[in-house]
């Protein structure tokens, strides 16, 4: 089995959402995590079999146009990813990701 990385950063917690619910009902994939940046950058990560990802990181990329305001800002899929990323970046396949919960923590707004 091949694995794969698949990335989608939108603008916007509903376009993040939307882009990470099609992207878990296409394919056989595992969420890994989301990135939060300032002022509403949101990566959705996820992992799999390269064939899985891609069909996923497309559903994801069909699915943030159909949010009002969704805006896809960068997408990539990194086949077969150095081992070394495993260590580096949050992506590691692991019980926390087995348990994955919806415990979404945003930053606070930037202004009151």
């Amino acid at each position: 089995m091949t694995l794969a990385i698949g990335m989608i950063e939108t603008l916007g917690v509903p376009a993040a959402l939307e882009a990470a619910d099609a992207m878990c009902k296409a394919a056989r994939i595992t969420l890994v995590s989301y990135e939060n940046t300032d002022l509403g950058r949101i990566t959705v990560i996820i992992r799999g079999e390269v064939g899985e990802v891609k069909a996923s990181v497309a559903a994801g990329l069909q699915a943030v146009v159909r949010v009002n305001g969704g805006e896809v800002l960068s997408h990539h899929i990194i086949p077969r990813p150095h081992e070394n990323l495993e260590y580096v970046l949050p992506i590691h396949h692991s019980q926390e990701i087995e348990n994955f919960h919806y415990d979404i923590r945003f930053p606070p707004p930037l202004s009151p």
